[in-house]
C-alpha cells in the first residue's frame, strides 16, 4: 500500500552507493547480495529471482492480513555495480513493529539461501547495534561500523578490522563484498551480540498476528463498504487524521467549504473494523474536539433517545475520527495521487453511477464481528514491580510487548546516564543509532503534530462589525492565503519542497529549544538523577548537587562507582511503603511522556535516542482508567 506523505529520497536504483546518509527518518532499507565465487552472473539472477519467490511465499503465509502502517516490504532485482541484488526501502512511519517484521522475514530467508548476505540500515546507519549496546565488542563503534554488519543463515555476522589497520574506518560496500566472496568464513559470530539484537523477534511469528486490533465501530453505510472492501485502507485514513491541518477541518466542515461530504455522518451501522495496535493506539490517544456536523453526530451516538446503539463514548469518538479521516483523505489534495485514494475514488463512482449498490442492514449483519479486549493498552504499574523483583503472578501488566518494553526502558535508562562526565544537560551528548536530539525531535513533531481548530482562532478575531453579516471576513482571507501558498508549496520541485520543509523544522525547532527545552531536560534529568543516585546507580560529588551524565558514542560508555548510602541525604531517601526504584523510574518517565501532550519533549527525545517510542496516550481524566495504571502501547 501506498503512504502517505512521505519525504522525497532516493528511489530503488537511486544512488544505490549502499549509504543511509540519503534516507529520511523513519525509512529503513535493505540489500540481498548472493555471495558465491562458483555461480555465473546468470546464475546469480536466477538464485536472487528465487529468493524473491520464497518471499511471496512467506508473505502469503504470515501476512494474508497485515497491514501495513505506510509502505510494505518491496524488494526490486536491479543492477549495481556489476551485479545483481534485490534492494527495497520501506517507510514504517512510527510503527516499529513494521521494521521488525521485515527484519524478520528476510532473516528466515537467510537459513534457505545459505549463500544471501542481508544488510539492514537506516539513516542513523546500522540500527540493528541500537538494540545491544551492552553485547557489542568495543572496537565495533559508529565511525567503524558500515558495511559490517550482516545477516547470514540467521545469523548476525561481523567483518573484523583488518590486521594492522590503524585507520579503524568503516568499509565500502565493494570492499565488504569482495571479503565476504574472498573469506566467507571471515565474519565473526557474537552469541550475546546476537541474542540482543534479535531479541524483538523472540515472539515471531505469534506477533505477526498480535500486532492486529479488531474493534466494532459505528460509521456511515458508505464508509462501512469501503473498509469492508479493504481493511488496509484504515492506514492511510488514520494518518490523514493524524495529520490533520487547517485545510482538513475546512474540507470536513461543508458549511465553510461549500461541498458536500462524501461520507456525512449518518445512516450508522454496526462493523467490525481491523487496526493494527499502532494505529489503534494513535486514534484513542489523540485528543480532538469535533467541529460540526461530527460534534452533533458524536453526540447522536451515545443518546439513548436518539440513537438505537446508545454507543460507549470512546468507541463513538473512535468512530467519528475513523469517518473524519476518511472524509479529510479522499478530499485534501496532498493525498491525491496515493494510491488508496484513487481506489476509494472508484468505488465512489461505482456507487454513483448504479455500477455498485450500498449494502443493506441484512447484509453488513452477514459480516464477521470481532471486539478485541483492551488491557494491551493499560499498564499496572503494581504487577510491574512485581515483575521486575521476579514476582510474577501470571497476571502480568499489559501484553507481552508492553512488559519487554518497559524493562528495557529501565534498563537503556540507567544504562544511558552511566558516564565518566556528568552535567545537569543529561541529553547532550550523540544517540547510540547516531541521531541527534534536534533531527530526532523535529521529525517526531511533524510525524505526531497536530493543528488546532481555526474555529476557536476564527471567533477570538472575530469584531463586532465582521459578525454583522456572519461572515468572518479576516478569517477567510488568511485561509485564502494559507491555501494559495500551499498550493504554491506543493508546486514546487520535490527537491526545492524537501529543502524548506527541513528548514521550517530547524526554524520551529530552535524556537521551541529556545523557549523551553532545555528547562524541561534539566528537570527530567535531575528527576532521574535522582531516582538513580537513591539506589547507587552514581557517584555524585559530595560538594555539588545530583547530576545525570550524557550518553557517550556507542560502545565507549563506562560505568560509574556506587555512592555510598552515608553520602546520600537523609530526606533523599525512600521511605518503606513506596515501590521499589525500577518501578519509580519507569512510572517518572512515562508520566513525563504524557505530560508532552503529543509535542516534542525531553522524555520524548530521550525515548527516542534509546529507540523506545510510546504512542500518544489518552487523557487521565478517562473514565475507563483504573486506579494504578497508566493507559500505553508496546512497540506495536
Amino acid at each position: 500500500m501506498d503512504h502517505i506523505p512521505q519525504d522525497n529520497f532516493n528511489q530503488v536504483g537511486e544512488g544505490c552507493d549502499g549509504s543511509p546518509k540519503t534516507l529520511p527518518h523513519g525509512v529503513v532499507e535493505y540489500l540481498v547480495f548472493v555471495v558465491d565465487s562458483r555461480l555465473s552472473d546468470i546464475q546469480t539472477r536466477e538464485r536472487l529471482q528465487g529468493f524473491q519467490r520464497a518471499l511471496s511465499t512467506l508473505e502469503k503465509k504470515f501476512l494474508k492480513e497485515y497491514i501495513w502502517q505506510r509502505d510494505g516490504l518491496k524488494l526490486a532485482l536491479i543492477r549495481q555495480d556489476g551485479r545483481w541484488v534485490l534492494k527495497g526501502s520501506t517507510d514504517y512511519g512510527d510503527c516499529l513493529a513494521d521494521e521488525w517484521l521485515i527484519v524478520y522475514l528476510l532473516r528466515e530467508l537467510s537459513k534457505e539461501f545459505k549463500d544471501a548476505w542481508i544488510r539492514i540500515y537506516e539513516a542513523g546507519g546500522e540500527f540493528l547495534l541500537s538494540e545491544a549496546d551492552k553485547a557489542i565488542p568495543k572496537w565495533l563503534t559508529e565511525e567503524v561500523d558500515e558495511n559490517r554488519v550482516w545477516i547470514n543463515n540467521h545469523r548476525l555476522l561481523i567483518i573484523p578490522l583488518s590486521k594492522g589497520d590503524n585507520n579503524h574506518r568503516p568499509l565500502k560496500e565493494m570492499e565488504a563484498l569482495e571479503i565476504l566472496r574472498e573469506t566467507p568464513a571471515l565474519p565473526q559470530y557474537y552469541p550475546n551480540l546476537d541474542k540482543e539484537v534479535f531479541h524483538e523477534l523472540n515472539t515471531y511469528p505469534a506477533a505477526i498476528a498480535g500486532n492486529q486490533h479488531h474493534a466494532t465501530l459505528h460509521l456511515p453505510r458508505k464508509a462501512a463498504y469501503i473498509l469492508h472492501t479493504n481493511p488496509g485502507y484504515i492506514a492511510p485514513i488514520v494518518e490523514a487524521f493524524s495529520m490533520v491541518d487547517p485545510v482538513s477541518l475546512r474540507l470536513i466542515q461543508p458549511d465553510k467549504s461549500k461541498t458536500v461530504l462524501d461520507f456525512p455522518p449518518e445512516d450508522f451501522v454496526e462493523v467490525s473494523v481491523r487496526f493494527t495496535k499502532n494505529l489503534y493506539a494513535h486514534l484513542q490517544g489523540q485528543w480532538w474536539s469535533p467541529p460540526a456536523p461530527w460534534g452533533a453526530a458524536l453526540e447522536n451516538l451515545v443518546d439513548k433517545s436518539v440513537n438505537k446503539f446508545a454507543v460507549p463514548l470512546k468507541k463513538a469518538e473512535i468512530s467519528i475520527k475513523v469517518i473524519a479521516g476518511l472524509e479529510m483523505l479522499v478530499h485534501h489534495k496532498m493525498y491525491a495521487d496515493e494510491k488508496a485514494v484513487r481506489e476509494i475514488q472508484l468505488l465512489l463512482d461505482d456507487l454513483k453511477s448504479g455500477d455498485d449498490t450500498l449494502p443493506t442492514d441484512k447484509e453488513v449483519a452477514t459480516w464477521p464481528k470481532r471486539d478485541d479486549d483492551e488491557s494491551w493498552l493499560n499498564i499496572d504499574f503494581a504487577a510491574f514491580e512485581r515483575e521486575l523483583a521476579g514476582e510474577s503472578r501470571n497476571d502480568g501488566f499489559g501484553d507481552k510487548g508492553a512488559q519487554e518494553n518497559l524493562k528495557k526502558m529501565v534498563e537503556r535508562t540507567k544504562s544511558f546516564f552511566k558516564d565518566d562526565e556528568t552535567d545537569d544537560g543529561g541529553t547532550d551528548g550523540p544517540s547510540p543509532t547516531g541521531e541527534d536530539d534536534d533531527s530526532a525531535a523535529a521529525d517526531s513533531d511533524q510525524e505526531r503534530r497536530g493543528w488546532e481548530d481555526p474555529e476557536d482562532s476564527e471567533e477570538e478575531s472575530q469584531s463586532d462589525n465582521e459578525k454583522a453579516d456572519g461572515t468572518d471576513k479576516y478569517a477567510d482571507a488568511e485561509y485564502e492565503e494559507y491555501e494559495k501558498a500551499f498550493e504554491e508549496f506543493m508546486a514546487l520541485p520535490a527537491a526545492e519542497k524537501e529543502l524548506l520543509t527541513d528548514e521550517a523544522r530547524e526554524l520551529a525547532l530552535a524556537q521551541e529549544a529556545e523557549r523551553a527545552e532545555d528547562e524541561e531536560i534539566k528537570k527530567l534529568s535531575d528527576m532521574i538523577g535522582a531516582e538513580l543516585l537513591s539506589h547507587g546507580a552514581l557517584a555524585r560529588d559530595a560538594t555539588t548537587p545530583a547530576s545525570v551524565g550524557t550518553k557517550s558514542t556507542r560502545g565507549t560508555a563506562k560505568g560509574k562507582g556506587k555512592a555510598r548510602p552515608e553520602d546520600i541525604p537523609e530526606e533523599e531517601e525512600f521511605e518503606d511503603e513506596l515501590l521499589d526504584d525500577d518501578y519509580n523510574l519507569a512510572d517518572n518517565m512515562l508520566k513525563s511522556f504524557k505530560a508532552q501532550a503529543g509535542l516534542p519533549g525531553p522524555a520524548g527525545n530521550l525515548m527516542g535516542l534509546m529507540g523506545i517510542q510510546f504512542p500518544l496516550d489518552a487523557d487521565d481524566g478517562n473514565d475507563t482508567h483504573k486506579k494504578g495504571e497508566t493507559s500505553s502501547s508496546s512497540r506495536s
